[in-house]
């Protein structure tokens, strides 16, 4: 809850009955991550605060979906670049993929320089039912 404003600002709103139910997202998430359908990251610091979740959606096919945000007091300082990278070297390594799409409003610039630096390509545009009703792009990268 603490950086829903921040988030808002580029991604949309999750709006109040997802944060009412998160407990019962929180299972489902744990669920979909046993079974295989997911792989979750959170990027903790030294005192416990959460920095960044980082998603990978496994879609088969040796192919996933990225997802991911960073808290503001951690935006801007690399810690999106970095552990996005560091995620899709775990792709591999761990869970066997080959490619790895990302989907991205129009209004996160920031998210799409993060896809570039690490090497994802621009696809094209993505369906704004993707994005909470905001246009976007595709992103992809080719891993191995």
């Amino acid at each position: 809850m603490a950086n829903r404003t921040y988030f808002a600002t580029s991604i949309s709103d999750r709006g109040d009955e997802f944060f009412d139910h998160f407990a019962e997202h929180f299972e489902a998430w744990l669920s979909e991550q046993k079974s295989g359908a997911a792989a979750y990251h959170v990027l903790v610091d030294p005192d416990g605060a959460v920095l960044g979740r980082f998603n990978l959606i496994l879609a088969g096919n040796g192919s996933a979906e990225l997802g991911y945000r960073v808290a503001e007091r951690a935006a801007g300082r690399g810690v999106a670049t970095t552990w996005v990278r560091e995620l899709c070297d775990l792709a591999t390594a761990e869970y066997g993929l080959q490619r790895i799409r990302a989907a991205t409003s129009l209004r996160n610039v920031a998210s799409q320089r993060v896809l570039t630096k690490v090497g994802f390509a621009l696809l094209g545009p993505a369906d704004p039912n993707h994005l909470g009703g905001k246009p976007g792009v595709w992103f992809e990268l080719e891993l191995g």
